[in-house]
């Protein structure tokens, strides 16, 4: 399968043209929704605000991660001096991670996908899971011990986390940095002790919601072991809802994603459908699910044989 099978030279042209004004909106716009949340935490201080609150933080971490793996690419802004500058302080950092360490690694991912030597297959390749087995990972997620540990090793290890690919370290300086300007902005506005559920949130929902995440895009394909992205990854068409959680910033097109990595995340919408008016997931319905209930049917407690891990 080659890309100019689907797509003529002036498509190629049009999706992988870059925007420095719609980037840089797109990032705005997570910063908005992150101050928003805060603002109404601050107004209506209640047990169902902070509940609330933890969750959707969760969802716009991962919204910066997103944002982070576009910049990784070179593909957010069309300058690459603001791919590296707003890619890392504004999207890494805040997240304790690194957009240039992080995109020269994923690039080896796209590289080997669908082989045995692609880095990621620890993330997915144990699906599906029985019911029991997800539980347990659910448990760990949700009372922190995953987050913890995703801390801890940012702390010990100079850098280093469960969420890094082997010999990846975010640098705990400018991590430290861009968490003290959040916080700082926060005692500016008089409400110092929400930082508290920035820190929940990373701990907590954000680690859940990646989990997800990764599911939904590499867990129990149609052929793990087959280098067309219509078999190896998953594109997921979310709810509403969903977007604000599991998917934000259009990366539930994860398919289109792996079929042509230079396409920015506010095209990808686009490029999925060019590809299904033109046929391009014919035969391959499965390699889409209907939301992320869909996808968690087909990742744990499926028909299939459980693979018998004890994890």
């Amino acid at each position: 399968m080659k890309v100019t099978d689907f797509l003529s030279r002036e498509e190629l042209q049009q999706f992988t043209e870059r925007s420095d004004l719609r980037a840089g909106a797109i990032v705005v716009w997570n910063w908005a929704l992150i101050a928003a949340i805060f603002a109404v935490v601050a107004l209506w201080t209640n047990p169902v605000t902070l509940l609330l609150a933890l969750v959707l933080l969760g969802g716009r971490q991962m919204g910066l991660a997103v944002l982070m793996h576009e910049a990784g690419h070179k593909t957010l802004f069309r300058s690459q001096r603001l791919n590296v500058i707003v890619g890392q302080w504004l999207c890494a950092y805040p997240i304790l991670s690194d957009s240039e360490v992080y995109g020269a690694s994923h690039r080896e991912h796209h590289r080997m996908a669908g082989t045995r030597a692609d880095p990621d297959l620890p993330n997915y390749q144990e699906y599906p899971v029985s019911s029991e087995r997800f539980r347990r990972k659910l448990r760990r997620d949700l009372t922190g011990q995953t987050g913890f540990k995703l801390l801890r090793g940012f702390v010990a290890n100079g850098g280093g986390s469960i969420m890094m690919r082997a010999g990846e370290k975010s640098p705990v300086l400018q991590g430290t940095v861009a968490n003290l300007v959040l916080f700082s902005a926060l005692v500016l506005a008089g409400v110092p002790e929400l930082f508290v559920l920035w820190i929940g949130a990373y701990l907590i929902t954000y680690p859940f919601i990646a989990r997800i995440r990764q599911i939904a895009e590499h867990a129990n394909v149609p052929d793990l072991f087959d280098t067309d992205p219509r078999l190896n990854t998953r594109t997921t068409i979310p709810r509403w809802y969903e977007r604000l959680l599991f998917c934000p910033n259009q990366v539930n097109f994860h398919v289109e994603h792996h079929f042509l990595a230079s396409v920015p995340c506010y095209q990808l919408g686009a490029l999925h459908r060019c590809l299904r008016d033109k046929g391009f997931y014919r035969g391959f319905e499965h390699t889409i699910a209907h939301g992320y209930g869909d996808v968690l049917k087909r990742a744990v407690g499926a028909g299939s044989a459980m693979r018998a891990s004890a994890g």
